[in-house]
This record gives structure tokens, sequence and C-alpha cells, in this order.
């Protein structure tokens, strides 16, 4: 995926899009606009995502005007993650923007974030801090953004922002599916790359109708824990699944000595006691969760090893 020395543009602004077909001709002039006045070369892939109105058609229109504009299509709706993965896999620049097609972020915000990129960090991802959202995304969304980071580890206001921009090296080692571009800052992060954000600009949705609906929720917080044990675990299995059955075991094996003294000792009957159920059940299943980890681990150390995550000269 890596491009060509020559005829690559610097900056490929990816733009998936459902059902946007009044956007997409104002998106491409400001998209042009802002980076022209950056003086680098750009390409703007329109990556179609099963739109059922005019927004397939609109975009092959502004491809034939502009040969700037290229346009993918998805036969049938598979969601953004999967959007943005193929633009990741078709886009030739060495900066690579995404933003939604629905214009609620600015255009003119990206050289802002070109510059921020500079002082040396691998992601910027945008920063709505005053969202023309109803309340019910806007406190949802807070409480995401704050579960997102308590657990993954790395701190920012809003997660989900569609306005990101990515050093080449960042999008070459993410592979997103599902609805794991919620997550795109946790993977860079996780894998060692240098992530901030940059306030922009947010804007009342002027076309279509947002696609979210409140499962995501529910979806994000399982992708969440997804994200995170595939990145912390992967190569190290019995970590997890033996860190729990050997607590779960610890406390079984304790209640069973207390049972035990109870018995010897004191003399009282245990054989009808839920308590004796209980530790019995605690060491079973702690049995098998680090059995489970060594057998996870046993699957592990036969796969080919993922390319470590060496940073290159340029990105010193």
């Amino acid at each position: 995926m890596t491009p060509s020395e020559t005829n690559s543009p610097f900056i490929s602004v990816i733009v998936p899009f459902l059902n946007e077909e009044g956007t997409l001709h104002e998106l491409r002039t400001r998209v042009a606009a802002a980076l022209e006045a950056t003086g680098k070369t750009f390409e703007l892939l329109y990556v179609d995502d099963g739109s059922t109105d005019g927004s397939l058609q609109t975009a092959y229109a502004l491809a034939k005007e502009d040969t700037r504009v290229r346009v993918f299509s998805l036969r049938h709706n598979c969601g953004k993650a999967a959007a943005l993965q193929i633009g990741f896999e078709y886009a030739r620049g060495a900066r690579i923007f995404t933003m939604d097609a629905d214009l609620q972020d600015a255009p003119e915000e990206l050289p802002g974030m070109l510059e921020l990129m500079e002082e040396g960090w691998d992601l910027v991802s945008g920063w709505k801090q005053k969202r023309h959202d109803p309340i019910s995304k806007t406190w949802p969304s807070k409480l995401f953004n704050w579960a997102t980071g308590k657990v993954s580890g790395i701190h920012l206001h809003d997660f989900n922002c569609g306005l990101k921009l990515y050093r080449r090296e960042v999008i070459e080692e993410l592979h997103i599916y599902g609805e794991m571009h919620r997550y795109i800052p946790v993977l860079a992060h996780l894998r060692g790359f240098r992530v901030t954000e940059k306030a922009v600009q947010h804007y009342p949705r002027k076309w279509g109708k947002t696609k979210y609906g409140a499962s995501r929720f529910l979806k994000g917080f399982l992708d969440l824990l997804t994200v995170v044990f595939l990145q912390r675990y992967t190569r190290r299995p019995s970590h997890i699944f033996g860190g729990i059955g050997s607590l779960f075991g610890g406390i079984g094996f304790i209640l069973g000595l207390y049972l035990s003294f109870d018995k010897i000792v004191l003399g009282n009957a245990i054989g009808q006691r839920p308590l004796l159920q209980l530790s019995v059940l605690l060491i079973l299943v702690g049995v098998q969760l680090v059995s489970l980890g060594l057998l996870g681990e046993m699957i592990a150390s036969q796969q080919p090893d993922e390319r470590l995550p060496l940073r290159k000269p340029d990105e010193l």
C-alpha cells in the first residue's frame, strides 16, 4: 500500500457517504479551496456505502469534472468502518484525512490540523467542543468518551469525531471492521503512535439524517472490549484468563480452608452449606480459566508474529 514516489498526491481526503446527495458538490468545492491554499497536492476519495438516492451519480459527475476526485462504491450498505477501510487501501497520500459527508465538520479545519501534525503527532483527531446535536446524542456521547478513556488509557474529549488526520504509517498498521472506526485513536495509541486532538467547529446538519441509533452504544461498548482485548492480550492470553482464573480459584481455596477449619476444629456440619458449593464452583471455574489461558498461549505461539511497531526515521 506504499504510494509511488511520482504522481502521488501529498494529501488524501477520504469521505464515506450514505445518501448525502445534497452535500457532495459543496464538500468537493470547499475541500479544494482549503487544500489549494496550502500549496499541497491532494486527492478526494468518495466512498459510497450503498446509497439509495442520487449520491453515487453525483459523485461520478464530480469525478468527471475534477480528476482529483476518485469514486469507490460498495454494492450494499456495509457500514462506515468498511467504507473507511476501502479508502485506506486506495489512498495514495502521505497524509490522510477522513471526514463525514454531512458538512457538520468544516473542510476549512484541514490546514490547521496539518500544521498541528508538523509538531510531531501521528494522528490528529477533531474535537467538537460545541456540538449542534440533540441532547439524546450529546449526553450518551459524553458517557461513551469518558468510558473509552478509562478503559483504553488514552483521554480524548471526542473519540468519534469523523474529522481526523493520519500519517500514512498509521493507516498501514490498522485494519478496521464492524464498527471499530470509533476506536481508531485507541488502536493507534495501543500501537505506539502519538495521538492528539484539535478543537474544531461543528455545524447543524443541512442535508439527510443521522445514520446512528440507540443500539450503537451497546455495540460500541462491546467493540471497546474487543479492541482492548485484541491489542493487549492477543499474544498473552494467559495474562487475562489466568489472572481471572487465579482470582476465582484463590477465593474458592480460601473458602475451602475456612470450611475445613469449621468442620475439623469447630465440629460444624458443612455438607449442606451453600458456601461449600460456591467454593467448589469457584475452584473449578478457576482451573478452567487457567487452562483456557494456557491453551491460548499454545495457539498464539504457533501463529506468525505480527509486524512490530518499529518507528521509521521520518517519524522522529
